[in-house]
């Protein structure tokens, strides 16, 4: 069988993969983005602040992403991808329809906390077997496939959950209807694990480089995607201003999360061939426009919100898509594991100090919440545009 045959399989192998984990992340996102559409305004029905809607947002995200560190490095050291993965769906995809049984704030917390939990087991193994499959496809393409089918389910679940509490008017209600796309999302995953169980053989060529720890540019991206996230606000936080502005309906605040998700999902697929043929630099002119989204849906009206949600959704698909990406151009393909759980680890802790900021200086002034996600946003180009030669994409 010749090579361009053998390589023509290959990529449809690998396709067919990243199309299952794309529609698994689809009924996943349904799922807990659904949920997060709703957990600020849950928590404020409970009688929370909003430095605590936002402390706890901040956390989980510190929780969802820091410990991955753990995950990733356990990953790589045991090579046993799958069953971390499915430990932590099974833990995520449980804890959102048990908030509907939560009595009060602390019980919903520690629900939203689990969720997070989660996620930070099962993606950095998650992510790593998409990588060797995306090696062959485009790492931008790739990863920008699976985020598309990722956003079109943050789309559908905050479209669901937002008729759910317009019709019966109950966020409970909401959550338990959210039981049955978690119940999907774990037959998909157990589908998935049978039909490939070793994702790894899926990358057929590899371009393989050896250096001790990380390079400089790993480095030096990991500093300025750190301040990406410390500046982009959690839309918890988004959601509490929304619903204490009372300038719309309440019913409205899960439209515009599925607004963001659509940009997000759409922007995806447009994101990953940018990436390919570009490189790292196309980050530069995304960050600068995403970071827009601060004025927009803290200081606007309904329509300056809309505005505001979009933004905002273009800035999730640019870290959902071209971030993951370019981490697996700057590391070897055996430290891949523990790159993404350092990477994504280090991201949750700029995260989670972000969030904590943003929240004290909420209840405070919004206009200073504002100038915060804007100076270290815009601060971060700076790092992103020095290590722009490092992925240079095709030049072809």
């Amino acid at each position: 069988m010749s090579s361009t045959i053998v390589s023509s399989l290959a990529r449809k192998k690998a396709l067919r993969f990243v199309l299952l984990i794309g529609i698994l992340s689809l009924f996943a996102d349904f799922t807990y983005e659904g949920s997060r559409s709703i957990t600020g305004q849950f928590l404020a029905q409970l009688g929370t602040s909003a430095t605590v809607v936002a402390v706890v947002a901040g956390l989980g995200e510190l929780l969802g992403y820091g410990l991955r560190l753990v995950s990733g490095r356990l990953s790589e050291k045991t090579q046993k991808f799958w069953p971390i993965t499915l430990f932590g769906y099974f833990i995520q995809m449980l804890s959102v329809p048990a908030l509907a049984l939560a009595g009060n704030w602390k019980m919903a917390a520690f629900l939203i906390l689990v969720e997070r939990v989660g996620k930070a087991t099962r993606n950095p193994p998650r992510d790593v077997m998409l990588s060797h499959a995306a090696n062959e496809m485009g790492y931008g393409w790739g990863f920008g496939m699976h985020e598309a089918l990722d956003q079109l389910g943050a789309l559908l679940g905050p479209l669901v959950v937002a008729l759910v509490i317009a019709r019966r008017g109950d966020y409970r209600d909401a959550f338990a209807v959210l039981l049955i796309p978690a119940l999907i999302t774990l037959s998909i995953l157990l589908v998935a694990r049978f039909v490939y169980p070793r994702p790894e053989d899926l990358e057929t060529h590899t371009a393989e480089f050896h250096v001790e720890g990380f390079s400089r540019a790993y480095w030096i991206y990991l500093g300025g995607a750190a301040l990406v996230a410390a500046g982009f606000a959690d839309f918890q936080l988004i959601a509490y201003h929304f619903q204490k502005a009372d300038s719309f309906k309440v019913s409205w605040i899960p439209v515009l999360y599925a607004t963001a998700m659509a940009v997000s999902g759409a922007g995806s697929l447009a994101f990953g061939r940018m990436f390919d043929r570009f490189g790292i630099r196309v980050l530069v002119p995304l960050t600068i426009v995403s970071a827009l989204f601060a004025p927009f849906v803290f200081l606007g009206g309904f329509w300056m919100a809309v505005t505001g949600a979009a933004l905002w959704g273009l800035g999730m698909g640019v870290h959902e898509s071209i971030v993951p990406a370019a981490v697996a151009h700057l590391v070897s393909a055996n430290k891949r594991p523990s790159a993404y759980g350092m990477f994504t680890g280090v991201y949750g802790i700029a995260w989670f100090v972000g969030s904590a900021i943003m929240g004290v200086l909420y209840d405070r002034s919004i206009a200073a919440v504002v100038a915060f996600c804007l100076f270290v946003q815009l601060l971060a180009v700076a790092f992103l545009w020095s290590v722009r030669k490092s992925v240079p994409g095709r030049t072809t």
